[in-house]
């Protein structure tokens, strides 16, 4: 009852009785009302996105206390994501489900709580992520067992897991549908590690131990339904055919090859698994994107893009993605090593125009931001600061994406930032087009001549400075 009680004292008196409301009456067969709120302490922006398939259906503005509060008179049951940039996370709403959720932005995952008709599952999923996400922390050094041990001490985990699971299921009484994403959950976790054994155990060890695999090892994947449209974007399932595919791609690998080389033969090999392995045509092409995608950003692989993108678009039949991923793969091979930045529109402070040809006369970090992500501005320029005072010898520029000068300007002299040049976008689409910028934590090395030292970095990597040294 305590339990109960605290979570319930997170939401206001005006949402309490719609909330009782929706938890007590009976609804009609065809009633699909459904009902979606709560509060976000430490806000990056006003507003929150609700998601299915990764398509937003809605966008949501927080009022002045940072709460919102939707009615969706038809909402179909299934599992959604809510975004509250930079972070997401899943949601399942049930027929008529009211949830209400309640988070930090500055511990997003930790802090998230339900509350409300559907609380219940959802609560167990943030509970199951968790879970998963403290196990994935602190199972790195199981990866060096040898093949018995690593067995012994992963089926360990998954029989207590699926113990807690088996438990949930019989006091909350959930359907098929939902068990489909709770089972998902604890399987996939469990075999996505089985799948990363080979490649992180030599990796960290310099021994190869496929050969001590027992060819009965790999039987699990025969129960595994690939073609699940359910699944298609559920980030536990996402990450086991990630995890698979980088298996079986590495294996037979030419250990002598060139890293370029290697990359390029273990993407393709990704790339035509993926063709044999799903028949669904809607899985295949995500999968299919996906691969591309991140084949694409990563700067060691860049140099043999045609090779990759003729095959992708071979098998791929989603005009639309290909097109988007095309320009990408065009657009990344101005961004290789030792060639000169693309020139976009950019200004100081001082509205005086920046001319990127002489701008860069030091080795530079350069990194992105906006006000929309409050949190993300202040970590990275925090972090940016650290680094400049160990690591003198480098500048570092920060590039704000926002459309407004004006407002920036402001952000300017609210934070008076240390140690970094400040430096506003003009016109953003440019500079996405030309710098590739996908997402707001990228970051990019500049040699003292101007030259492109690193075009696809993050401050937040854990081996960051060692790009520096």
């Amino acid at each position: 009852m305590t339990v109960y009680i605290k979570k319930i004292t997170f939401f206001t008196i005006v949402l309490l009785p719609l909330l009782f409301a929706s938890c007590n009456k009976i609804f009609d067969t065809n009633n699909y009302v459904a009902y979606f709120g709560g509060e976000i302490i430490n806000p990056n922006s006003k507003v929150v996105f609700l998601c299915k398939d990764n398509i937003v259906i809605d966008t949501i503005k927080l009022d002045e206390k940072n709460r919102f509060f939707k009615k969706y008179d038809s909402l179909a049951p299934g599992m959604y994501t809510f975004k509250h940039d930079p972070e997401y996370q899943h949601i399942y709403f049930d027929k008529n489900d009211s949830l209400m959720i309640r988070l930090n932005t500055n511990e997003f995952d930790n802090s998230l709580t339900f509350c409300g008709r559907g609380d219940e599952k959802n609560n167990f999923l943030i509970e199951l992520f968790l879970k998963n996400e403290d196990d994935k922390n602190n199972s790195f050094g199981i990866y060096d067992y040898d093949f018995a041990k690593f067995n012994k001490t992963i089926d360990d985990n998954y029989k207590s897991i699926k113990s807690y699971y088996s438990r949930r299921k019989e006091a909350i009484n959930w359907d098929e549908n939902f068990d489909l994403y709770a089972k998902t959950m604890v399987d996939m976790h469990y075999l996505s590690k089985k799948e990363i054994y080979p490649i992180a155990h030599k990796n960290r060890t310099g021994k190869d131990i496929c050969s001590n695999i027992p060819l009965s090892y790999y039987n699990y994947r025969k129960n595994i339904n690939f073609n699940n449209e359910n699944l298609t974007n559920f980030s536990p399932f996402v990450r086991y055919l990630t995890t698979m595919l980088n298996n079986i791609s590495c294996t037979g690998a030419t250990d002598g090859a060139h890293l370029n080389e290697k990359a390029l033969v273990n993407n393709i090999k990704k790339l035509e698994i993926a063709d044999s392995l799903f028949t669904n045509i809607k899985i295949k092409n995500a999968i299919l994107n996906n691969i591309a995608f991140t084949y694409l950003l990563e700067d060691q692989n860049m140099s043999n893009n045609k090779t990759f993108l003729d095959k992708y678009e071979e098998l791929s039949t989603d005009n639309v993605k290909q097109k988007e991923i095309k320009r990408i793969g065009e657009s990344t091979q101005f961004l290789l090593e030792n060639k000169k930045l693309p020139v976009v529109n950019l200004i100081d402070a001082q509205n005086n125009v920046v001319n990127l040809n002489s701008f860069f006369t030091n080795k530079t970090v350069v990194f992105f931001w906006t006000s929309d992500a409050n949190s993300h501005l202040e970590l990275v320029h925090k972090k940016a600061s650290e680094l400049k005072s160990k690591h003198p010898d480098w500048d570092f520029v920060s590039i704000n994406v926002d459309d407004s000068p004006d407002q920036w300007k402001k952000l300017l002299l609210k934070y008076n930032f240390k140690n970094t040049t400040e430096l506003h976008a003009t016109n953003f689409k440019d500079l996405r087009d030309k710098w590739v910028i996908t997402k707001i934590h990228r970051s990019m090395l500049i040699n003292s001549n101007g030259s492109i030292k690193n075009g696809f970095v993050s401050l937040f990597d854990a081996d960051f400075e060692d790009y520096l040294k």
